[in-house]
């Protein structure tokens, strides 16, 4: 670690992952996330930093810092290891399910002692991280770790907490939809509207020589 200054936050260059389909695996499975009250989340003399990881290894790779913290007795170094996820319902081929979602693959999240420069027990704790398998590196400024504003960190957090679980779709406003059930059924139509919080879509169905707004759940569409 060295003395360079805090030229950028540590959520610069770490983009949130747009939806895409995926399954939950087994390893997501096995590594279920911590619940985390407000005063371990934001106790004193504890920082929040993300860490790089390979794709696809981010539960790996939680636990085996998670191991290794234990291994070496370091539990008032190192306190939490989170993998940033969230609830989503996901709408495909008639059926309607509820998956996790990564909200920043290739990182993982790691609160522990503030690392200072030159203080042993930083370097210990950014030793211990650095070399877990499957770690690639801290998000950093030249080679000393950035640590997450709180107001990054309660944004992260929050979107893991939220209770009604965001709502995916395979269409969108302006794209041509197939009817495939209710009395519309087999009737083709543009998306002219998606209300995630109903779970409804309004399609623009030509009947008669002129368009018709209808209103349809989510499950009576598919995308052509």
């Amino acid at each position: 670690m060295s003395n360079e200054p805090n030229a950028y936050t540590a959520l610069e260059g770490v983009k949130p992952e747009p939806p895409k389909r995926r399954r939950r695996t087994k390893d997501e499975d096995f590594a279920e996330q911590e619940q985390l009250t407000d005063e371990e989340i934001n106790a004193p003399g504890r920082k929040w930093y993300f860490v790089h990881t390979y794709s696809g290894h981010e539960n790996k790779v939680r636990h085996a810092i998670k191991t290794t913290v234990e291994q070496m007795d370091a539990k008032d170094k190192v306190f939490h290891v989170v993998v940033p996820t969230e609830d989503e319902i996901e709408i495909r081929d008639g059926q309607r399910r509820t998956v996790k979602r990564k909200l920043y693959p290739g990182y993982v999240l790691v609160q522990t002692i503030e690392l200072k420069e030159g203080d042993p027990d930083s370097d210990e704790a950014w030793h211990m991280i650095r070399n877990t398998s499957g770690v690639t590196g801290f998000v950093s400024s030249g080679t000393r770790p950035v640590p997450l504003s709180q107001e990054e960190v309660a944004h992260i957090l929050r979107a893991m907490r939220m209770e009604q679980p965001r709502v995916r779709v395979g269409f969108q406003p302006g794209q041509n939809v197939r009817i495939v059930d209710g009395p519309f059924e087999d009737f083709v139509g543009t998306v002219d509207e998606i209300n995630t919080e109903k779970g409804k879509v309004r399609v623009l169905v030509n009947m008669f020589g002129r368009e018709t707004p209808v209103e349809l759940d989510f499950l009576q569409v598919e995308r052509l």
